[in-house]
């Protein structure tokens, strides 16, 4: 317990967010439009929740290695994140079940100056 998963980071611009947007059929205008996201009360556009589970999955598929899987993952969004914010995903082990072999991990992702916490979670991976 305790081993540390290797960060995952990423600095989403505004055409990273229009593409995800595009492909995960999220056309809501928080996203890509800077004055609409500024009527809503948000300073910029702001990463989709899909995102964040993405870069969580990446994080978990990442630990378990390519003969590895990842059975779960879950995750809460505690703060937003914007165009052009570095988010990192990390964490630690938090349990191996010495039965089924999954390994679970607790995961936080930090954003922009501060290192604000955006997202805590959590995912299981089988290593290969």
């Amino acid at each position: 317990m305790g081993q540390e998963v290797p960060p995952v980071e990423l600095t989403p611009d505004a055409i990273t967010l229009l593409r995800f947007g595009a492909v995960t059929r999220n056309a809501h205008r928080i996203h890509y439009d800077t004055a609409f996201a500024r009527s809503e009360g948000l300073a910029a556009p702001v990463v989709m929740a899909q995102l964040h589970g993405c870069l969580f999955h990446r994080a978990a598929a990442r630990f378990a290695g390519a003969s590895g899987r990842v059975r779960e993952v879950g995750w809460q969004n505690r703060a937003p994140a914007g165009v052009g914010d570095r988010l990192v995903v990390s964490g630690t082990v938090r349990s191996v079940d010495a039965v089924t072999g999954e390994i679970t991990l607790d995961l936080i992702e930090r954003c922009g100056p501060g290192d604000v916490v955006c997202c805590r979670g959590h995912a299981v991976v089988v290593l290969g």
